[in-house]
């Protein structure tokens, strides 16, 4: 008869293909139940956007039949419990992971990558919010179609918090509920500062896998606000191909090193990379250069993520309030797809380094 024994020790062979260490040392093995010949058992995945769940499976039933039996009948249930390696639990405590969007200059094309990343994340079964920290021009209420609408107040453990809107699955708090459409943002500084810790200290997030802030372009107060008061998990860097672009992020990625914990970049999104009109598929029109997102990836030693083309859909989406990450099956949305699992694989790599290292 086939052990648990030997599953265990077959699957000791299978290697996580991100943090480079068996399956049976991590523990994600969970529930082996053995019939004859038949074979079930949980793998726990550290993220539900895992990109190389395919890569686990496959190497999983090949063990088996490698060291156990080649008859065995085999099947592997993927489950998720997204890794977090935060400590300090007093500031967001049901959030694993904080991902804040920066870039070095406005128009790159920002909250755009935001809003489609929180989406794309939120389609693989992941428990999402977005938090727009863009006070003066908040743009999330428009893209996530909730313009108009407010959130309302409720006792929390015997605290009157916040809740945030949701659509798409995913929970939205943004100072544009709070203004009127034409409403200007016209504060200085401390007031601006003490808005974005309203909305970190007093809104009900509840329990999420990753929380997206979406930045303000450059540097300023609100982007030392956050830095000195949430435990980040890491920033992922907008920018475009062009020169200018490219230093302007560069700064935005200085700033980091300005507080006493490095925050670490997970990843360069290259936005606007080329233009193909559908007349003419197979063209590739470089309207602001090439080149920029490689260079910022090898300036923060972080790998680019992905390549966003133009395409009118996904401004159109924005402005509609139907974000383009919603059709998955698009050109588009498999990009976004791709950088979703992208972002889920450097935060599970990361948090898989400091617990191995702690």
């Amino acid at each position: 008869m086939i052990t648990e024994k030997e599953i265990l020790h077959a699957l000791s062979y299978v290697q996580e293909p991100d943090l480079h260490k068996d399956l049976v040392s991590l523990n994600m093995i969970k529930d082996i139940e053995i019939n004859d010949l038949s074979v079930e058992f949980t793998v726990v995945l550290t993220t539900p956007a895992c990109p190389l769940k395919e890569k686990i499976e496959t190497d999983c039933v090949a063990a088996i039949h490698q060291y156990v039996n080649d008859k065995a009948i085999v099947k592997v249930n993927m489950i998720s419990n997204v890794s977090s390696n935060r400590q300090d639990k007093f500031v967001l405590p049901g959030v694993r992971n904080i991902v804040a969007v920066i870039s070095g200059k406005g128009g790159v094309g920002k909250s755009t990558v935001a809003s489609n990343l929180a989406i794309a994340l939120s389609q693989t079964g992941a428990r999402i919010g977005l938090l727009d920290a863009d006070i003066y021009g908040p743009s999330q209420a428009l893209m996530f179609g909730l313009n108009g609408q407010q959130p309302y107040l409720e006792d929390v453990g015997g605290k009157s918090m916040m809740i945030p809107l949701e659509n798409y699955g995913v929970k939205v708090m943004s100072v544009a509920f709070l203004l009127k459409p034409d409403q200007a943002v016209a504060w200085r500084g401390p007031l601006v500062s003490s808005a974005l810790k309203q909305f970190i200290s007093d809104v009900s997030w509840g329990d999420l896998d990753y929380l997206i802030v979406d930045m303000p372009p450059g540097t300023g107060d609100v982007h030392l606000t956050l830095l000195q008061t949430t435990p980040l998990t890491g920033v992922v860097v907008v920018t475009t191909p062009q020169e200018v672009a490219l230093a302007d992020a560069q700064k935005a990625v200085a700033m980091l090193s300005m507080i006493p914990v490095k925050i670490p970049v997970l990843g360069v999104v290259e936005n606007m990379s080329w233009f193909t009109p559908i007349e003419l598929p197979d063209n590739k029109y470089l309207i602001f250069g090439e080149g920029g997102g490689q260079k910022l990836a090898d300036y923060c030693s972080s790998p680019l993520l992905t390549q966003v083309p133009l395409y009118m859909d996904i401004m159109n989406g924005g402005d509609t309030g139907i974000p383009a990450a919603l059709r998955a099956n698009t050109p588009y949305g498999k990009i976004y797809g791709q950088m979703a699992q992208a972002v889920a694989q450097q935060v599970a790599i990361l948090n898989g380094v400091v617990a191995q290292s702690s």
